[in-house]
């Protein structure tokens, strides 16, 4: 089995939770009790601070998407302390991840504040609304989405920041000029932004 999920190439591959157990141990009861049903007060501030998020759904082929999302700082909005809204701003029309909830509702999101070293990993089930008492609170520049994301929370916890630190996420911004070929392939499509226009 081991061969077949590695195509052979790898003879060391871990199958089991046990296998990874054995490796890595248990986490501490802190850790596991940082785990909260619903949003308290401190997830609810980071929310409101918060101007970026990854939105993770997969629909039932097992596709996976990661969805980034960013708007000003508090563009989800908190309806209550198990209920958020995420707008659905204009963009390519590819409908990843609204065609993965409309198979399977289990959403995870990711919250970064920046300069902040902690992330907020928030998870639960999404639907697809059109309310448009919701939709217009959720206007930005006086433009109201088509549709909303509003994602019932079933757990939520703050996740250790050592990731941003050895990243140095928040040091520094890096030189688009100075990034290898293929990771600045964009500029070749939008020159524009090689000067921030």
């Amino acid at each position: 089995m081991r061969a077949a999920l590695a195509n052979g190439r790898f003879a060391d591959v871990i199958t089991t939770e046990a296998e990874l157990r054995a490796i890595v141990g248990r986490p501490n009861r802190w850790i596991m009790g940082k785990v909260k049903p619903v949003l308290d007060s401190d997830c609810i501030r980071f929310i409101a601070r918060s101007p970026f998020m990854v939105l993770a759904s997969a629909g039932v082929s097992g596709h996976l998407d990661l969805s980034p999302k960013g708007d000003p700082a508090g563009f989800v909005q908190v309806l209550d302390d198990s209920t958020l809204a995420l707008p659905d701003r204009a963009g390519n029309r590819r409908l990843d991840s609204l065609r993965n909830i409309l198979e399977n509702p289990n959403v995870g999101l990711i919250f970064f504040v920046p300069g902040e070293g902690e992330t907020l990993r928030v998870g639960g089930k999404a639907m697809i609304v059109r309310d448009r008492t919701l939709r217009e609170s959720l206007a930005l520049n006086g433009r109201v989405p088509e549709l909303a994301t509003v994602i019932t929370v079933e757990r939520a916890y703050f996740h250790c920041g050592k990731c941003i630190v050895r990243s140095k996420l928040w040091d520094s911004r890096p030189n688009c000029e100075q990034l290898p070929e293929q990771s600045a392939g964009w500029l070749r499509m939008f020159p524009e932004k090689r000067t921030g226009a």
